[in-house]
Order: structure tokens, then C-alpha cells, then sequence
């Protein structure tokens, strides 16, 4: 199952994210649990969760020697097509329960799920 799919089934950007790498052997289990305070900008409504659980996977597949230049590269990556990273900017406008923030916010996972796909099949 994809990111976004885990999304429109009830689970958070972060944890969605999470839970693809999950079923595809990446992380383990255990990291469910950590995304799950990341998601809705860890509260805040400020970094999105969707980033969050990439940068989370980067770091645990990648390694600390690897992680703070793919979170960069991530970042400049997903601020090519959304120009910011925060959820406050990127759902302004939107109702926290409206179908249109879920799509928006299906297609943030989506970007995200393909961006941390790409970054792990090249190593960064």
C-alpha cells in the first residue's frame, strides 16, 4: 500500500509515511509510534508530518553520516513543486475537516512518498 493510501485510511501524513516504509522492510515497526506527535506540523501546524516521516526514514535508512544531506536535498526537492514546508502555509485557506485540505494533504504524502522513494533507490 502506498502513503497516500495509509492516509485515506485513517492514519497521519507522518505516520503514512512511516508505514510505507514499514511494509516495504525499510524501518521497523517501532517507528510507528515516534511519527505519530509528528503529524499536523507536530502540533504546531508548522513543519508538515508528510516531511517529517521522510526525514525520519532518511535518517534511519541513511545513517547519521548521510542524513543531513538528504534532509537538505530532500527539502529543496519537495520545495520545488510546494515552495514551502511549513502546514500552516501549505493548508492555508483550508478547513481542518474539508475534503479539499484531505486531498490537498493526500498529495502532500504523495510528493513526499515519491521524493523519499527516489532519494533511497539512489542513496541521496
Amino acid at each position: 500500500m502506498k502513503a497516500a493510501e495509509y492516509f485515506n485510511n485513517g492514519y497521519s501524513c507522518s505516520e503514512s509515511i512511516i508505514m510505507e516504509a514499514i511494509e516495504k522492510g525499510l524501518v521497523p515497526e517501532e517507528l510507528l509510534s515516534v511519527a505519530t506527535s509528528f503529524s499536523g506540523g507536530m502540533g504546531s501546524g508548522c513543519l508538515c508530518g508528510a516531511i517529517a516521516g521522510s526525514q525520519m526514514v532518511l535518517g534511519y535508512v541513511l545513517g547519521r553520516s548521510n542524513a543531513r544531506v538528504a534532509a537538505k536535498k530532500f527539502i529543496e526537492e519537495f520545495k520545488k513543486n510546494h515552495k514551502a514546508t511549513c502546514c500552516r502555509v501549505l493548508t492555508a485557506g483550508l478547513d481542518m475537516a474539508s475534503p479539499e485540505r484531505k486531498a490537498h494533504c493526500t498529495n502532500m504524502v504523495n510528493d513526499c512518498s515519491k521524493i523519499l522513494e527516489e532519494m533511497i533507490k539512489v542513496k541521496v
